[in-house]
């Protein structure tokens, strides 16, 4: 059973413009955590960065989740959510009935009963991860899916977008300190 449409124009107008008029990825990645929970009125929200050494998936933001649960220990790439090729989105439609959390307790003790996790790509590489966790067993219609995985390749690119702004600043900044003691008499 598909689940219905919850996503849409206005919703990926306003996701848009959250993520276009932020040059912060932090405050970017916590607007549209709350935006999603808000909208789409799931229990959480979080988007996570990956660790290319340890192959972790660090937490960038998160939104109507526990610190416990946030804490809960290392999330490893291929052991979270696993079951799926690598770059694929993966629903759990209810939690209690699989096999693919690397902490299923904390799942259960959360209440969550459903997750969806999606990719976040760049050039075909997965950099990080977009998950939304829901109070109850979940059906995502195919089209806020097809959204979902849209705004997961839109928060790669704003990642690498901001790495990029980041690097210039930091190379103009220091291209002004080395003209400005060439200026000096």
């Amino acid at each position: 059973m598909q689940g219905k449409d919850q996503i849409d124009i206005k919703l990926f107008k306003l996701v848009s413009r959250a993520m276009a008029e932020s040059d912060d990825l932090e405050i970017m990645a916590t607007h549209l955590t709350q935006l999603l929970v808000s909208a789409l009125e799931v229990k959480g929200c979080a988007i996570f960065v990956l660790n290319p050494q340890s192959e972790e998936l660090e937490v960038l933001a998160s939104f109507g989740l526990s610190i416990e649960y946030m804490n809960k220990g290392p999330v490893i790439l291929n052991k979270s959510i696993s079951g799926r090729p690598k770059g694929e989105p993966t629903v759990i439609t209810d939690v209690s009935d699989s096999g693919l959390l690397q902490y299923p307790r904390y799942a259960e003790t959360e209440g969550i009963k459903a997750i969806a996790s999606l990719p976040v790509q760049f050039k075909g590489r997965i950099i990080g991860t977009l998950r939304l966790y829901h109070r109850q067993p979940w059906q995502l219609s195919e089209q806020d899916l097809d959204f979902l995985t849209l705004l997961a390749d839109n928060i790669g690119m704003a990642m690498m977008y901001t790495r990029l702004l980041h690097a210039l600043k930091s190379v103009k900044a220091s291209v002004d300190a080395v003209h400005a003691v060439w200026l000096q008499p």
